[in-house]
């Protein structure tokens, strides 16, 4: 089984080479465009990222396939109404991946990467894990729902592709009705941003009701400070792919406790033991 992406990435890599001569002939002094290492940092964690998942994804699809099999019913990929429940179970389950993976230290640790460049650019998209082993869950209960393992993965791609487009500066607002329903290269730069205001927004993927339901929504305002709150200075795939769960060891093996150990391990990132 070849995942869809797969397919996409000479058309990513094309699109990535357009937006980065658009900003040598269209500069724009509030946008950060490229920068060499930074973009191959980016492609190179996007490569290790498939050759990790391939066989991840062969795994996932046993697992998927034995829930459908118990399920309590099937649905048929020949009804409209189970694309439409393909759609919003993939998106609110893609949005409570996202949002634990901000809000769970441990689970940070393998989301982190993709927020570890300074830079906003169509080449950050493909800035991915190398641990895709923490989404596994949150897509499970679509197959107990009756959906066939090869829709959710076809919808996971889907969301995946829609989401590439999002990491560009070179598009501004679009008309208020889709920036009211859906996830936005605004939105996505909020998402992005270091700025307090900032932090721990909008994680919807393609549709952004969830986070007005839910609560986690901001606006584009004031100029998004990309990066870390506090940046790593590396370019090392291996070190952005592992500098998380290195911080988290040396955080756990100093701990003294259980109750500040796991803190450490499920806590919020930056969690500290009250003083």
């Amino acid at each position: 089984m070849i995942p869809a992406v797969l397919y996409a990435v000479p058309a990513f890599l094309l699109l990535i080479v357009i937006e980065a001569v658009s900003y040598r002939f269209l500069p724009d002094d509030d946008e950060r465009g490229y920068e060499l290492r930074d973009t191959t940092t980016s492609l190179s964690m996007g490569l290790g990222s498939q050759v990790i998942g391939f066989p991840w994804k062969l795994l996932t699809v046993g697992l998927y396939a034995a829930l459908w099999t118990v399920a309590p019913v099937h649905l048929s990929p020949g009804d409209w109404w189970t694309w439409a429940i393909v759609f919003f179970a993939d998106d609110l389950a893609y949005y409570w991946f996202h949002r634990s993976h901000h809000e769970v230290r441990v689970l940070w640790a393998s989301h982190v990467v993709h927020h570890s460049s300074v830079h906003y650019n169509l080449s950050t998209a493909l800035r991915q894990s190398w641990t895709p082993m923490t989404s596994l869950p949150f897509w499970l209960p679509l197959a107990l729902l009756g959906i066939p393992p090869w829709m959710i993965f076809l919808q996971q791609s889907i969301s995946l592709l829609y989401q590439f487009f999002l990491h560009t500066e070179r598009v501004g607002k679009l008309p208020r009705p889709i920036e009211w329903v859906f996830n936005t290269p605004s939105h996505h730069r909020v998402h992005h941003g270091s700025n307090t205001e900032y932090l721990d927004r909008n994680y919807g993927g393609i549709l952004i009701v969830w986070d007005r339901l839910f609560g986690s929504f901001a606006p584009e305002g004031a100029a998004v400070r990309y990066g870390l709150t506090k940046n790593i200075q590396t370019y090392n795939p291996l070190r952005v792919a592992t500098h998380e769960f290195a911080a988290i060891l040396s955080d756990v093996r100093r701990a003294t406790c259980w109750r500040h150990r796991l803190g450490y391990l499920l806590g919020r990132p930056g969690w500290q033991p009250a003083r």
